[in-house]
C-alpha cells in the first residue's frame, strides 16, 4: 500500500521545485560576457553597449530553452533560480539532513559557497518543516565571487573563477532577500561574508551535522575542510559539490581524507556531487 506524503514532505517538495525553477523554467536569461580573451574578440564592445543601455533601462536578454534533465542534475546555468545543483543533489542534501534529524546528530548546518542560497534557504526550510527550533543554518561566502589564486596552493595555479565575479558574485543584501522570498529569514540563519581563509578559522560554530562544500577551487575546498571537519560530529555529513567536475576540488579532498587517515568511501550523487558520513 502506498503511503501518503506528509506536509512536510510535500512542502520540500514545492520549495525543491520553486529553488531550482524546476516547476517555473525560465523562459529568457541575460547576456553575460565571457572572460576577454581572442576567442572572445567580439565581445570587446560589450561592456559599452551594456553600459549605454543599462544607462536608459533595458538590460540584454536572449531566450532560454530549459532542458529538465540538466535542470535536474545541475548541468546548466539558471537565469533566476536559487540553485544551480539541481534536483538530485538537492534531494540528497534533503536525505542527510532527514538522518541527522532522525538519528539526533547534533550540530548545526553550513554551506560554504552559497551563490544565489538556495541550498542554504533548502536547510533552513527543512528545520521549519520539520519543527527543529534549535540548530542554525550558516552561510559562508565571499558575496563578491571567487577569489584570485594567492599562491598558497600550486593547485590553484591558472584558476580563472576569479574572472566570473557577474555570474559568480551574489551580494549579502540579494542572498538576504532571496530568503526573505520564502519567508525563511530570521535569527537562526547566519552569515559569514569573507574569504574562508579569514572567516572560518574563528567562525563561531561548535558542532555541525550537515558541511556542505561550494567552493570550486583547491583552497576554498581545503581551508573549509581543516576549519569545519574536526566541528562535524560522528554521524554527520560531508557533501561535496563539485568533486566530480573539478580537478582542484577533488585533489583537495583527497589531500585532506589521506592526510586525515579517513578511508569511509566517497558515494557519487550525480556526475558532480559526492558526499560521505563521517564515522564514530
Amino acid at each position: 500500500m502506498k503511503t501518503e506524503p506528509t506536509a512536510a514532505e510535500l512542502y520540500l517538495d514545492l520549495i525543491k521545485k520553486c529553488l531550482t525553477r524546476s516547476i517555473f523554467p525560465e523562459t529568457y536569461k541575460p547576456v553575460h560576457r565571457p572572460p576577454l580573451t581572442i576567442k572572445h574578440w567580439h565581445w570587446f564592445a560589450y561592456p559599452s553597449i551594456a553600459a549605454f543601455l543599462e544607462k536608459r533601462g533595458y538590460w540584454l536578454f536572449r531566450k532560454a530553452n530549459v532542458d529538465p534533465g540538466r535542470r535536474e542534475e545541475g548541468r546548466d546555468w539558471p537565469a533566476e533560480a536559487e540553485t544551480m545543483i539541481g534536483l538530485k543533489r538537492l534531494d540528497n542534501l534533503h536525505s542527510c539532513i532527514r538522518e541527522v534529524l532522525q538519528e539526533n546528530v547534533p550540530g548545526d548546518f553550513i554551506e560554504t559557497g552559497v551563490w544565489r542560497g538556495g541550498a542554504c534557504i533548502f536547510m533552513r526550510a527543512t528545520l521549519q518543516a520539520y519543527h527543529d527550533n534549535v540548530r542554525r543554518v550558516w552561510a559562508a561566502d565571499s558575496f563578491a565571487g571567487l577569489p584570485k589564486p594567492d599562491g598558497r596552493y600550486l593547485q590553484d595555479q591558472g584558476d580563472r573563477h576569479y574572472k566570473k565575479k557577474d555570474q559568480l558574485g551574489v551580494s549579502l543584501d540579494q542572498v538576504k532577500a532571496n530568503f526573505a522570498r520564502y519567508d525563511l529569514l530570521d535569527e537562526r540563519v547566519c552569515f559569514l561574508p569573507g574569504w574562508f581563509k579569514d572567516t572560518l578559522p574563528s567562525a563561531p560554530i561548535e558542532h555541525l551535522a550537515i558541511l556542505r562544500l561550494d567552493g570550486d577551487m583547491y583552497s576554498s575546498t581545503m581551508d573549509a575542510l581543516q576549519c569545519l571537519y574536526p566541528k562535524l560530529s560522528p554521524g554527520g555529513f560531508v557533501i561535496v559539490d563539485d568533486y566530480g567536475v573539478l580537478e582542484s576540488c577533488r585533489t583537495a579532498v583527497e589531500d585532506f581524507r589521506v592526510s586525515n587517515g579517513i578511508t569511509t568511501p566517497v558515494t557519487a550523487i550525480d556526475q558532480s556531487g559526492v558526499y560521505w558520513k563521517k564515522a564514530s
